[in-house]
Parts: C-alpha cells; sequence; structure tokens
C-alpha cells in the first residue's frame, strides 16, 4: 500500500508563487512516475506536470515557463513550484505516484489566484 500526501496549497494573488510539495510512503523501494494533475471547476482533470520512468518531464502547455517539477529520489517526494500564477490556475491540485503499475492519488490541495 502507498500513502500520498500532499501539501502546500493556498490562497495567493495573481503574479505571487507557491510551492506543492507531495511525498509518497509506504512498503515501496522507489518510484519513478509522480506528478501532479489538477482540476478547475467547470473543467476537466488536466495533467499539470510530471515525471516518467526514464526521468523526462511533462508539462501542460499552460503551465510551461512558470511552473517547475522537482524531485527528492530518496524521500519519494516530488514538489511543484509555481510561478507567476494566474486566476485559471485555481483548482484542486493532485498528486499521483505510480507504483508496480497501480496508480495511487493524494486527497488533493487546494490553490486559488486571485485577481
Amino acid at each position: 500500500q502507498v500513502q500520498v500526501v500532499e501539501s502546500g496549497g493556498g490562497l495567493v494573488q495573481a503574479g505571487g508563487s507557491l510551492r506543492l510539495s507531495c511525498a509518497a510512503s509506504g512498503s515501496i523501494f522507489s518510484i519513478k512516475t509522480m506528478g501532479w494533475y489538477r482540476r478547475a471547476p467547470g473543467k476537466q482533470r488536466e495533467l499539470v506536470a510530471g515525471f516518467r520512468r526514464d526521468g523526462s518531464t511533462d508539462y501542460a502547455d499552460s503551465v510551461k515557463g512558470r511552473f517547475t517539477i522537482s524531485r527528492d529520489n530518496a524521500k519519494n517526494t516530488v514538489y511543484l513550484q509555481m510561478n507567476s500564477l494566474k486566476p485559471e490556475d485555481t483548482a484542486v491540485y493532485y498528486c499521483y505516484a505510480e507504483y508496480l503499475h497501480e496508480m495511487y492519488w493524494g486527497q488533493g490541495t487546494q490553490v486559488t489566484v486571485s485577481s
């Protein structure tokens, strides 16, 4: 069993920054695939940023140049540094971790960007 716990959401003004953290724990050795999705009100869930198994990264076009995903492999933790935030970034952000072909999700953390 894998537990995924996010932290770091909150309320910020447009142009501001937030840093999200996500830690995976449990009877695990190493998790290669981790990242972030988000769901905004009335919209479909979308991939924000994530690490693939080979260590490469994916970013949504809407966040390229503003968001940066990083990781601490020893801690099975990923971070999402979000800069130049826009009101359209308002959403619940969900961390995911893939382990032994199973997907595990965090409970979500709210990010609200005011204009």
